[in-house]
């Protein structure tokens, strides 16, 4: 009786332990993250899975995970160093506390506006370069089951096409971004970005909630450097269907995939 008491407790111990690794891991070091919308193609696609560095840019509050967000009373931000101008990142919207991941685009104190669907920082033009187009299939996509957004009019399993382009950001950063339509946030005004704050954008742009759009009209408006989880660089694996486990749906080009 009392060796089976023993192995039931050591059992108990060794799950626990394991429990607070994880926790521990994932509050400081790397927290799991699925993208569930468009808004980062063709970056980042509907299925991927992926590691938030949690170490890039220092911690706050919203480094622990959210059930256990009273134990990082964190004032502010702390070990923190600052993001750059280009990287993926995840954060904390503001007023929805729900997880985002999106582009920055402006720093602290810098002037953004779109013109004709062309960034402009600073009143220097964030130049694109025609990349031809992102063609994937007409079909519901992710758990939510959606059709993508195209520039076309495919049938079902048709070809969904977008225009693709190359920007290039001040200081020479380069990635991806998709074209679909002229939309309302094509076109906007100057907006500074405040002290400690950041500016967002999808790089899916006519699909995308973000930064163009003020938190009290459903986007995500200026981010404060305190909601910032984490910087994202590499895809782990990527599933096409709406489960990770059905693995016949894995994309094989996006094991460990490097993200610009």
């Amino acid at each position: 009786m009392s060796s089976t008491k023993d192995s039931l407790t050591e059992t108990v111990k060794t799950v626990v332990y394991a429990l607070l690794i994880a926790g521990v891991f994932r509050t400081f070091f790397f927290q799991p993250f699925f993208i569930p919308s468009s808004s980062m193609k063709d970056t980042l696609l509907i299925g991927d899975f992926l590691f938030v560095n949690k170490m890039s840019y220092g911690y706050s509050q919203w480094s622990c995970p959210k059930v256990l967000n009273f134990l990082c009373p964190i004032s502010g931000r702390i070990l923190g160093s600052e993001p750059e101008r280009g990287d993926i990142v995840v954060f904390e919207h503001p007023t929805q506390h729900r997880t985002f991941v999106k582009r920055l685009i402006g720093l602290p104190g810098d002037r953004v506006q779109v013109k004709n669907g062309v960034v402009f920082i600073n009143g220097e033009e964030a130049k694109q370069t025609d990349d031809g187009a992102f063609i994937e299939t007409f079909e519901k996509q992710g758990a939510a089951g959606r059709h993508p957004s195209c520039t076309n009019t495919p049938g079902e399993g048709g070809d969904c096409v977008k225009e693709k382009y190359i920007e290039t950001l001040p200081g020479g950063h380069q990635h991806s971004i998709l074209n679909i339509r002229t939309t309302g946030v094509d076109n906007t005004p100057v907006y500074t970005v405040p002290e400690g704050n950041y500016f967002f954008m999808g790089d899916n742009r006519d699909n995308s909630a973000d930064s163009r759009i003020p938190q009290e009209a459903g986007g995500v408006g200026y981010v404060p450097e305190e909601y910032l989880v984490g910087k994202v660089s590499r895809v782990i694996f990527s599933a096409a269907g709406t489960r990770l486990v059905y693995f016949w749906t894995w994309r094989k080009d996006r094991f460990f995939k490097a993200l610009q």
